[in-house]
């Protein structure tokens, strides 16, 4: 069940200021005094009323009051002669007088005295009076409890009778209402209703007051709520009616379901047994319109998170993870430019709630020498720096316990500056932190302290000198100080070169005018402010505005381009100035030249700075290098927008270490502000604004720093502390771990907005990081005449994205028919309670209005990228979600069949079912048609290239051996390879014919030749014979026979030898042929193994070039589909018809356009990753082919090497037969 949340906003009043006490009241400025008055305060601690006898009754409001202090005796004469007039002198008064400062901002202030009977009555309503002020939660009290202060408030401003005229009680109705309704009104509730009558305080009741207020301003907008919740059916909502309301409406759905847990019919109960008046009713559990809206206006409707308002931050953290308060020539009460000075300054930026407050010092020019503190050479009035010293220590930690730091510009010698050491050392005591704490030494690396381990301290941020010279100075001085010497100018002499401070810092604030004047001074002047310069330049022109010389002048580099955006926050100046003011003016500011701060430090104040030691910006590189978390360094806005545009991330990873100062340029003569919104996306801790100025940045900074228990630190998200987080400022995507929301606001309604009858609108802005602000675009419609109830109806402005909720702060303001502001609010989204709810409104200068509020709805999510609705909703709620199929189980399961009986069979699809597919299923149904084309475009997309991908090993496949072999271009060099070793082996057939046929012939000719040789032998014997006789012969025969054996003899002897040569002859030829067709068998195989590398080459450039080409088509087709989908995207958007200004458009369009931008390069990313894997899938395949093909070749050619030695050995052995053969294949032999 919800609790309720007990918001305990009073504070303990003490009976005796209840009971009132006896006060003499005077004020200086215009004189008055007023003896004898009864002042008391209220139960709730609301007013400060006193009234003396005949005189009407008067009203002090607490939240205008800024501190309570003991006043000093007056030294007017008048006022004196009217004490003792009463018989009191100066003695008497001494102790007795209450000081009692307020105001509607911190610079018109009003002091008024009050005179106790004695010093210790003085002293208890001092104490008591402090303990009521300052009451933070008492400015958020809810419409119903402002109708009771404001009732309270009529109450008290009686008349000389003691009675409340009617006439007050008009005043309050004035606007919108005629005099004659208002009297009818208080004539229908039974009081005195004429125009000069009188009520007695006690007929009119609280009750009365607020019946009175329902009839002249009834809330017909509650009503119609009303009517929307029941219906329109009853008169009363029902207990579950109220349920249902609290959890749909007045919930935020975003929170966790345990700690803050769902409204139900108990909780629902509580809530009418309080705010239900009905006794009927309340018995049967409803609630009426009247109960309703009690409730509507009560503290449990608040617009924040009422315990934002407490102390709920961590504060523990180093203070570089903290936002600080922070002010910017706190001295000042105007225009820097011939401003006034004021020592009340420090006090109210204090007290309300600043923790960094500057002080410009520079040298007294009096006899005693003493520093003071004003806007060096700019016509400023001076002030005692001891004076503001002393206020400082009496005022900071009346609001808040954590540290303070001063910010000191100095300009002063070392003599004054010991003065300045010594004035902080004496009148702060103990709350100067001047030694760093034992568990944070200062060093490098090591994390600046806590805000709980500077409790009540006081920092000094100042130039401090190296420590070795520092630690020689301070030896010397102290040395001096002991033996008796006082002359600071004489104990430490000369001039350190500006690189003794440490790191040669040398902090400048841009206060050279020149460089930044406006062209029109016209624009920024008031004639009151022209004046006071006018009067005063003829007296200082000669003291104030000299010229220095240029290396005394402190340059400042300036971001050219950061105008338009440091001066958004000056929509509310509205400043005038004649052209006479101008012109001397602008005379005076072109002679004005701004005074670095010095460099020589006194060793004692130096030794006074420990944990803000200012240095000068190197580059943030050097920073984290050096990694010295004391360190800080200041910019000026320009410069400072010049890093942010530069090196935004730089910037936000710098200050999670240590700390940075921003401050307003030189230029804003009259004391207006940047916007520091774009600062605390960076988070810089102290963005310092110039708190006299009431306008659009200090209402942010106030609005705010009003959370955490209007302490002065906000601890920064967690991302802008963690070193192991990366954060852009500048960021239009949501950032990791932090969940975008929605917001969106209805105005409705505005109640007692002005008591004059003018016309009036609202504004609703959002600052924060620039994706996220939104400014001048939402606001309502202008409703005239009316400024009690204007109702507004407006359609609901829509905040869709905001990426970064922590930072982000929403400003309603309300603005009159001359567009000037009446009441304004700053609610930071992250506290920010969904439903309707009541915005009370504050002025200019963040205080509270007592009645003026704005009602409207509040709508909080969290931010679902188009398209993707329908799927949280489901996730949200599966139920709602089932499918067709699952509701139909629980339908039979409704019959008593168990889900497991029932068995699980594929889903047939018919034609008729594909088409109709869809329709059962509510989640995409849900989504917006766009939305459903863009998922259908994408899902396509990626269907199509997992197609590809399939298709890929088929258009690009691995190709075998066997396939590069029966290639054209291989099976042509086969075929013309064996060509060719035809028409060799044909050659050779036809030289072996040749040889053999030579060889025969010489055979033939030798055998010829014995035959012949033999014949005539043979023929000579046998004419011997014939002519001898046979046995005369026998000599003869003898000798012819051996003449033939030796012929024969010689003739084998022939034969042998040419067979022996055609034998060699035959097997050279055969060899040599052998060996011819080896070498181009060798050839063939050496060009078919290159033929088939060649071809694998080719065919892999083939598979690449083809892969590429698929590549490109699939990035072309994703390209195009990209495309298609952000052009239809950006159609459908400036088709909306719910999108209702060219702003919101535009932002809609760049939003689609950087969702789109990072979806489509995620896409491109993913498939160009995928096309990487497929190249090298396919290199990898390629080399596995060519390991493959060289492992063939070489098994290829080893074996054609074996058949070779083979084939060699064969022939080999054909040569010797062919050569014994060859030649006797020529003849038959030799005949004997």
């Amino acid at each position: 069940m919800t609790k309720s949340y007990e918001f305990n906003w009073q504070k303990h009043l003490p009976e005796f200021m209840q009971d009132g006490a006896s006060f003499d009241r005077f004020d200086e400025d215009p004189y008055m005094f007023e003896p004898s008055c009864h002042m008391k305060v209220d139960e709730y601690g609301f007013f400060i009323t006193w009234k003396s006898e005949g005189k009407e009754g008067q009203v002090l409001e607490c939240s205008l009051i800024n501190s309570i202090r003991v006043g000093a005796v007056p030294k007017d004469p008048k006022i004196l002669s009217s004490f003792e007039a009463i018989g009191k002198t100066e003695a008497d008064l001494e102790g007795c007088i209450i000081c009692i400062c307020s105001g509607t901002d911190l610079v018109n202030i009003n002091f008024m005295f009050m005179v106790a009977e004695n010093p210790e009555t003085a002293r208890k309503w001092i104490e008591g009076l402090r303990s009521v002020i300052h009451n933070f939660k008492a400015n958020n009290v809810c419409p119903m409890t402002c109708l009771k202060k404001h009732w309270m408030r009529m109450c008290f401003s009686t008349n000389v009778n003691g009675k409340i005229p009617v006439r007050g009680i008009t005043r309050t109705f004035a606007s919108g209402k005629t005099e004659k309704g208002i009297f009818q009104a208080l004539k229908d509730l039974g009081l005195p209703s004429g125009k000069n009558d009188e009520i007695e305080q006690s007929d009119f009741t609280f009750d009365i007051f607020y019946a009175l207020t329902q009839k002249i301003c009834p809330r017909t907008d509650i009503e119609e709520l009303f009517k929307k919740i029941n219906g329109n059916k009853t008169d009363y909502l029902t207990v579950d009616q109220l349920v249902s309301f609290l959890n749909e409406n007045q919930r935020d759905p975003r929170l966790n379901e345990i700690l803050f847990p769902f409204y139900d019919n108990k909780r629902a109960m509580q809530i009418i047994e309080k705010y239900e008046r009905d006794a009927e009713l309340k018995k049967k559990g409803q609630m009426s319109s009247d109960g309703f809206c009690r409730y509507l206006m009560s503290d449990e409707n608040a617009p924040v998170f009422l315990d934002r308002l407490e102390l709920y931050q961590e504060m523990d953290q180093p203070l570089a993870h903290y936002f600080i308060s922070s002010s910017h020539n706190t001295y000042l009460t105007g225009r820097q430019f011939g401003g006034k000075s004021s020592v009340e300054m420090y006090r109210q930026v204090l007290l309300s709630g600043s923790r960094c407050v500057e002080l410009d010092c520079w040298d007294g020019k009096g006899e005693d020498q003493e520093p003071i503190i004003t806007h060096g050479k700019a016509m400023c009035t001076d002030i005692l720096f001891k004076d503001v010293i002393q206020a400082i220590k009496e005022t900071a930690f009346v609001t808040s316990d954590y540290p303070v730091i001063l910010s000191f510009e100095n300009h002063c010698s070392k003599p004054q500056q010991y003065k300045m050491a010594k004035y902080c050392e004496e009148i702060f005591g103990e709350l100067l932190l001047k030694q760093p704490l034992e568990n944070f030494p200062i060093e490098s690396g090591r994390p600046l302290p806590s805000p709980n381990d500077l409790k009540r301290k006081i920092l000094i941020k100042n130039k401090r000198l190296k420590p070795e010279v520092e630690q020689k100075q301070l030896e010397a001085f102290k040395k001096h100080m002991e033996a008796g010497e006082t002359n600071t100018s004489a104990i430490i002499m000369g001039e350190e070169n500006e690189d003794e401070t440490e790191n040669g810092e040398k902090e400048a604030e841009d206060k050279d005018v020149n460089s930044e004047a406006p062209s029109s001074l016209s624009e920024a002047t008031s004639d009151k402010e022209s004046n006071s310069v006018k009067s005063k330049k003829d007296e200082e022109r000669n003291n104030s505005i000299k010229k220095v010389p240029e290396d005394e002048v402190t340059e400042m580099s300036e971001a050219t381009d950061a105008t338009d955006i440091s001066e958004a926050s000056d929509q509310d100046n509205n400043k005038k100035g004649g052209e006479e003011e101008e012109e001397s003016e602008e005379a005076l500011i072109a002679q004005y030249t701004y005074v670095g701060a010095t460099t020589n430090i006194h060793p004692w104040l130096s030794a006074m700075v420990n944990y803000a030691q200012p240095v000068k910006f190197q580059s943030f590189d050097v920073a984290e290098e050096r990694n010295i978390h004391h360190n800080m360094s200041s910019f000026n806005e320009s410069v400072g927008l010049g890093y942010l545009k530069t090196n935004a991330i730089e910037f936000v990873n710098y200050n999670k270490r240590q700390m940075s100062r921003i401050y307003p340029k030189g230029g804003r003569v009259d004391s207006s502000n940047y916007m520091p919104q774009i600062f605390w996306n960076a988070g810089c801790q102290m963005v310092s604004l110039n708190f006299q100025t009431p306008d659009l940045a200090m209402q942010l900074n106030q609005g705010k720093f009003e959370y955490n228990g209007s302490c002065g630190y906000l601890l920064k998200p967690d991302f802008m502390r963690r070193s192991d987080r990366m954060f852009d400022p500048f960021s239009e995507t949501p950032v990791d771990g932090v969940i975008a929301a929605h917001c969106s606001v209805q105005v409705f309604s505005g109640q007692f907005l002005s008591d004059k009858k003018i016309g009036t609108y609202v504004e609703v802005d959002m600052y924060g990081l620039p994706t996220d602000t939104i400014r001048k675009e939402f606001r309502t419609r202008m409703v005239m005449n009316n400024g009690l109830n204007p109702a507004y109806n407006e359609e609901p402005f829509v905040f869709r994205k905001v990426i970064l909720p922590d930072l982000a702060v929403l400003r309603i303001a309300v603005y009159d028919d001359n567009n000037k502001l009446i009441g304004q609010r700053i609610l930071p989204l992250d506290g920010l309670q969904a439903g309707y709810r009541h915005i009370s409104l504050r002025n200019e200068g963040n205080k509270p209005l007592s009645l003026p509020t704005i009602f409207c709805q509040i709508i909080l999510k969290t931010y679902v990228p188009d398209g993707f609705g329908a799927i949280v909703d489901a996730l949200s709620d599966p139920k709602k979600f089932l499918t067709i199929a699952e509701k139909r189980a629980d339908q039979m399961k409704a019959l008593g069949i168990d889900t497991t009986d029932i068995a699980d069979v594929p889903s047939g699809s018919s034609k008729g079912d594909k088409k109709g597919k869809g329709k059962g299923e509510t989640v995409k149904a849900s989504v917006t048609p766009q939305a459903s084309s863009d998922m259908a475009q994408t899902s396509n997309a990626t269907q199509n290239n997992i197609a590809e991908t399939k298709k890929d090993p088929a258009l690009v496949p691995n190709v075998s051996i066997d396939d590069l072999k029966q290639m054209k271009t291989y099976l042509k060099l086969l075929k013309k390879q064996q060509k060719e070793l035809g028409a060799l082996k044909k050659k050779q057939s036809k030289d072996q014919n040749t040889m053999q046929k030579a060889h025969c012939t010489q055979v033939d000719k030798i055998v010829s030749q014995h035959d012949k040789e033999k014949m005539v032998f043979e023929k000579l014997l046998e004419k011997a014979i014939k002519k001898r006789g046979e046995n005369n012969c026998q000599e003869l025969k003898k000798e012819t026979e051996d003449k033939i054996q030796t012929l024969v003899t010689d003739h084998k002897a022939k034969v042998k030898d040419i067979t022996a040569q055609h034998t060699k002859e035959w097997s050279d030829l055969i060899s040599s042929q052998s060996n011819d067709e080896q070498e181009m068998k060798d050839s063939h195989v050496t060009q078919q193994c290159d033929h088939l590398k060649k071809l694998l080459a080719t065919v892999q450039e083939q598979q690449t070039m083809q892969l590429k080409l698929i590549q490109e088509r699939q990035s072309k087709e994703m390209r195009a589909n990209q495309a298609k989908i952000s052009m239809e995207n950006s159609k459908a958007i400036s088709q909306d018809k719910s999108i209702k200004n060219k702003a919101e458009r535009e932002r809609r369009v760049r939003e689609l356009n950087s969702s789109n931008t990072k979806k489509f390069l995620d896409e491109r990313k993913r498939l160009a990753m995928k096309h990487q894997k497929e190249m090298e899938q396919l290199e990898k395949n390629q080399r596995e082919q060519l390991e493959k093909l060289e492992k063939f070749n070489e098994q290829l050619l080893k074996s054609h090497h074996a058949n070779k030695l083979v084939q060699g050995q064969g022939h080999a052995a054909d040569g010797e037969v062919g050569g014994g053969d060859g030649p006797q294949t020529c003849h038959s032999g030799v005949k004997d």
